[in-house]
């Protein structure tokens, strides 16, 4: 897309982005693809409104701190210009956890909820995790019971930790705008008190970092429509996935987030895990079981960057599609001869040759004409790797991945 063209939706973006709640995306129509696409463009730009904050961008946009700051790598997060252009999100992979219920994979801070009224939907949001040393736990579980404009009742832990800083907590804070559950709770079905909640105004802008004391954290607006979609019994999902892979339309995409804090993998580590999450792919795709022959660059350039953002590594030529049986025969079958008309038949005397020029005549022996007969069902179109092209894409440069900045509950 030409640059004016990205300018102009750049536009459209920030104009549209006022009322914008759930991210909302379609499910591929392909079998096995797993890679969810918001916009047209492939990287999506829009401009500042005003003199503002990286922060406030993913504000308007429902995007977590830590995940525009990774995008925009080279921006100021707290200095942003009027009119300047911000890149936002754009395609995603999903986790590799069923498509039901709710999905939160903790290494991204960003959770999938696939809605049972309606298949073929994923909607995603930004959401705040557990510090270190209060970690979000893992595994399956569901959503126990749902409470609007909750009570939070301190632990005794949490209130020993505020003493000790000089900000001693009180033993219920009510509901408010300065209640650090929000306006809503999703209660999981875990030992101790976890939840899925919704935010103060205090800390509004903490969403999407490793903040809390183990609970998810989210926009007031996005909990308010996840609070009034699901159910109670509800499953979920809670996975650490820092890299995905996926497929879409025959292209490989890998996405790489960095390690949550205390728990960083080595370079060779990290290559390990993408490498078997590839051959895991292909092999789902009905392709061998053998590594593709991806692009090595792009696929290092990712790991090092950890900025989030899927890049495509390899593409496979579609498959042929199979002839039919009646195909098969028509192509078999020899052309009909076509009758001879009943004047043709009747020859023009011949006029004879002296002895002298006769020759014996000897018959001539025609090979008859063979019909190639096609298979019923023809072999897939696959390219041996070495055959098959990677795909080039565009870079954009960055650099390192900042820390946390905020800390809450």
């Amino acid at each position: 897309m030409k640059i004016r063209t990205i300018l102009i939706y750049s536009l459209l973006l920030t104009a549209g982005a006022c009322n914008v709640y759930a991210t909302t995306y379609t499910l591929p129509p392909t079998s096995g693809d797993t890679v969810i696409t918001q916009f047209p463009d492939d990287v999506p730009l829009t401009r500042a409104e005003q003199n503002e904050t990286l922060l406030d961008v993913a504000r308007r946009f429902l995007l977590g701190q830590t995940e525009i700051v990774r995008l925009n790598a080279d921006m100021d997060r707290w200095h942003v210009k009027k009119g300047e252009i911000v890149r936002l999100s754009n395609k995603r992979i999903l986790p590799d956890t069923p498509h039901n219920g709710i999905t939160l994979n903790i290494s991204e801070y960003r959770m999938y909820y696939y809605p049972a009224d309606q298949p073929g939907i994923v909607m995603s949001f930004a959401h705040g995790i557990g510090r270190q040393d209060w970690k979000t736990p893992l595994g399956k579980t569901s959503v126990a019971r749902k409470v609007k404009d909750p009570s939070w009742h301190p632990p005794e832990s949490i209130r020993r930790e505020h003493a000790a800083n000089g900000d001693p907590l009180p033993v219920v804070v009510p509901p408010g705008p300065h209640n650090p559950l929000g306006a809503y709770a999703l209660h999981l079905n875990l030992p101790g008190e976890y939840r899925i909640h919704g935010t103060d105004i205090d800390k509004i802008y903490g969403i999407g970092m490793q903040i809390t004391h183990g609970c998810v954290r989210m926009y007031p607006e996005d909990i308010e429509q996840l609070y009034n979609s699901v159910p109670v019994g509800t499953a979920v999902y809670i996975v650490k996935q820092p890299i995905k892979v996926g497929w879409l339309d025959n292209v490989l995409y890998i996405e790489a987030h960095p390690d949550l804090e205390g728990e960083e993998m080595t370079k060779d580590q990290r290559y390990a895990v993408a490498l078997a999450l590839i051959q895991k792919a292909n092999e789902g795709s009905g392709e061998s079981n053998e590594l593709p022959e991806f692009d090595q660059t792009l696929l290092n350039d990712a790991l090092n960057k950890l900025d989030g953002d899927p890049v495509a590594i390899y593409e496979r030529l579609p498959p042929i599609e199979e002839i039919s049986d009646t195909e098969q025969e028509t192509a078999a079958a020899p052309a009909p001869v076509k009758p001879i008309a009943a004047k043709q038949l009747a020859a023009k005397p011949v006029k004879a040759l002296s002895p002298a020029k006769q020759t014996a005549a000897k018959p001539v022996k025609s090979k008859p004409a063979v019909a190639k007969s096609i298979p019923a069902k023809q072999a897939k179109n696959k390219l041996s790797p070495a055959k098959q092209a990677p795909i080039k894409q565009a870079q954009i440069k960055r650099q390192g991945s900042p820390g946390g900045y905020y800390h809450g509950y």
